[in-house]
């Protein structure tokens, strides 16, 4: 520790008694007062290392700092990311009542610090970059008789609020490493008996210093436990980003998910009424919930492309029913070429006459007429709008049966796969596909039970996991109930289909209008799908209506 007297910065001479002078004391009160707060001391250094939330704990050192020192004010700078700058994070003076930053809810919105100037020379000018620089204590009987720094700040607050700005103490904050971090500057120490302004004594520094020192140690570690946060939320949003560009689709589905879970565990927070009265999500448990609704299509980075953006039922690397279509082309061409031969045939034998030239012709367009439907049906069902009725599957079987000649062969109007993908009869997907969509849960539990996380953070495979269970067992991929499936997984639930229903970026369906979800997500809770608690709390709270201003277009959002 570089604590100094008599100190004179460069280009400046003392004049008698330095104003760097430590000055001692003795009496009784000052004994007592020290006693207290070596006890203290460890206390203090206890609950700045447990406290994890910035903006507490750099309030909780200038506080303490200003009650070791009996100070009036107290300042704390934080290093920027740079290490250019101090950058104001706490401003405390009690006497004028002011409290900035911390939490207060009020921001500083003061200047920062320049650790240099323009030319890169050290700023020594400023006390308080002096202190970051040097590592120095400065200890300042009054401010309006130093010389060396620059101290026209305090004395132009001073003019315009009444204040005096007297006796400072500044020190530069090192953690465990020596390394300067921020500096804690305080101002106007008092009297312990009369109150009146005084000089900070020696007596104080090592405590303060201590303090400093504790204090950041604590920031470093919290910065550091943060850091590693970000980077973690990072690291989530670059695997959401990441399947954002292998489907648009899924990426944007991922986002909006976590949104809509979030508001649906917040109005549980502030819900009052029956059944979620006694059910309040802490914050550890609110970034659990977060973190699994972030994570919870993971497992989708694995599943192919062409089965995640599969938007109708002959979708593979293109959308086959352009083979289908000129197959249908080529089919009516051959009929017309049929006739066409028949026709030459009867006229060398002279046998066609024009009722025989009508009658083919008419035959002609007839079968040519049904090839052209045949496709439009097919076209139609290739969509997967509507549930394929056995009506529809019989047509298309119909369909199936029909064979035409190319080159001497006989060939069929369509192939095994593509009657087995038209044969769908809800939704676009075979069972084979359908299975590997689902095995993306059992990927997802895979790969964040390998994630440490942390014990507070433990169930977010188990949540992020269960997002496709159904409160009657019919869901997947462990098929839990009611009994067996967290609180945490319902919301998802409710908010991954809710989502699927009304996104307005899918290519393979129009937006949904919301009466049109709504009414599906009561199907739902009827049929035992959904949790009905959570489906009833957000109707009634009109949070669905609250997502879709936010989330879908206007034209979704119908009267009904």
């Amino acid at each position: 520790m570089n604590t100094f007297s008599n100190f004179e910065p460069p280009g400046t001479r003392s004049k008698g008694l330095s104003p760097y002078s430590y000055v001692q004391s003795k009496d009784k009160s000052l004994e007592n007062h020290l006693a207290i707060h070596l006890k203290e001391i460890t206390r203090i250094g206890a609950a700045l290392s447990v406290e994890k939330n910035i903006h507490k704990l750099l309030e909780m050192i200038v506080d303490e700092a200003k009650s070791l020192t009996n100070a009036d004010a107290g300042t704390l700078y934080i290093l920027d990311k740079e290490q250019k700058a101090l950058q104001f994070q706490i401003l405390q003076n009690d006497s004028m009542k002011i409290r900035l930053g911390g939490t207060s809810g009020t921001e500083t919105n003061l200047p920062s610090v320049p650790l240099f100037d323009s030319q890169g020379n050290p700023n020594h000018a400023n006390v308080s970059s002096y202190a970051a620089l040097t590592g120095e204590v400065i200890n300042i009987p009054d401010v309006y008789d130093a010389e060396g720094f620059d101290f026209s700040g305090p004395r132009n607050y001073d003019k315009s609020t009444g204040y005096r700005s007297k006796s400072m103490l500044v020190l530069a904050m090192r953690n465990h490493e020596n390394e300067t971090i921020g500096v804690l500057q305080l101002l106007n120490a008092q009297d312990l008996e009369t109150g009146d302004i005084v000089s900070f004594s020696p007596d104080y520094i090592d405590l303060v210093v201590s303090l400093a020192s504790q204090g950041a140690v604590a920031l470093t570690n919290t910065q550091l436990i943060q850091n590693l946060t970000d980077l973690f939320y990072a690291f989530i949003k670059s695997i959401a980003t990441a399947m954002d560009e292998k489907s648009p689709y899924t990426g944007g589905h991922i986002t909006r998910v976590v949104d809509l879970t979030m508001m649906i565990a917040k109005e549980i927070n502030d819900t009052g009424q029956a059944p979620f009265q006694n059910t309040c999500f802490s914050d550890d448990e609110m970034e659990e919930l977060r973190l699994a609704a972030w994570m919870h299509d993971v497992g989708k980075i694995t599943t192919p492309e062409v089965i995640v953006d599969k938007a109708t039922k002959l979708q593979s690397f293109f959308d086959r029913i352009e083979f289908i279509e000129t197959r249908f082309d080529l089919i009516a061409t051959a009929i017309e070429n049929d006739f066409l031969k028949h026709k030459l045939e009867l006229s060398a034998e002279g046998k066609l006459d024009p009722e025989m030239i009508s009658r083919l012709d008419q035959d002609m367009s007839e079968q040519i007429t049904t090839v052209t439907k045949d496709f439009a049906f097919l076209r139609d069902i290739n969509q997967a709008v509507e549930f394929m009725d056995d009506d529809k599957l019989k047509q298309l079987q119909n369909i199936a049966k029909k064979t035409y000649h190319l080159n001497d062969r006989q060939r069929p109007y369509l192939t095994e796969d593509e009657i087995l993908n038209l044969s769908i009869r809800k939704g676009n997907l075979t069972e084979e596909e359908r299975g590997i969509i689902e095995n993306h849960v059992e990927v997802t539990f895979k790969m964040l039970n390998e994630l440490p996380f942390p014990k507070k953070h433990a169930m977010v495979p188990e949540y992020a996991a269960g997002h496709h269970e159904k409160l009657d067992g019919s869901g997947y991929p462990r098929h839990l109930s009611k009994d067996s499936l967290p609180l945490q997984s319902r919301i998802m639930a409710v908010a991954d289909i809710f989502e699927a229903l009304t996104a307005k970026d899918r290519p393979y369906k129009k937006p949904m209008k919301l009466s049109q979800a709504l009414n599906i997500l009561s199907f739902l809770k009827k049929d035992g799908h959904i949790d009905p608690d959570i489906h009833d709390l957000v109707i009634s709270s009109n949070l669905f209506l609250e997502y879709a201003k936010a989330f879908m277009n206007p034209d979704q959002i119908d009267d009904e």
